[in-house]
């Protein structure tokens, strides 16, 4: 059983790797800790490799379950206010699409338009009016562009 039990480690490590070299799809952490919890159990217990499969899967689905139920609390969190936490300045993306990336209060984050349409270039400075898990909602800016919120 040494082996399945390297398998299981060289799928939790490669799932690891993916994660941060970027990936975004929800879950991938999560299926690599089960990967890796999967690996330690196949190395103490003698279990066929059925039954290995089977836990993975419900050790995977158990933390997305337990990540969706954090997302959920972590969106009924408000923005804390601030004179200057209220704007933010574009820094990628929009490109004809709702999604980029803006720097508020110092950090990067994920930001989508609620203006369909609305020209973001980089440098525009945006109005943030909310949060959708770890999105900014932001409109633009009607008071112009360049350093908002530094």
């Amino acid at each position: 059983m040494a082996l399945a039990s390297l398998i299981w480690l060289a799928v939790g490590l490669g799932l690891l790797a993916i994660e941060w070299l970027g990936a975004e799809f929800d879950g991938l952490l999560e299926a690599a800790v089960a990967a890796l919890v999967v690996s330690v159990l196949s190395a103490l217990l003698p279990w066929p490799p059925l039954l290995q499969v089977a836990a993975f899967a419900v050790l995977s689905g158990l933390g997305l379950l337990a990540l969706r139920g954090w997302e959920r609390r972590s969106r009924e969190r408000s923005i804390p206010a601030s004179s200057r936490s209220q704007r933010a300045e574009v820094i990628g993306g929009f490109d004809g699409s709702p999604e980029g990336r803006v720097r508020w209060q110092g950090q990067s984050w994920a930001a989508i338009c609620l203006e369909a349409g609305a020209p973001l270039p980089p440098g525009s400075a945006v109005t943030v009016m909310g949060r959708d898990g770890n999105h900014l909602q932001v409109l633009p800016d009607a008071r112009g562009t360049g350093a908002a919120g530094h």
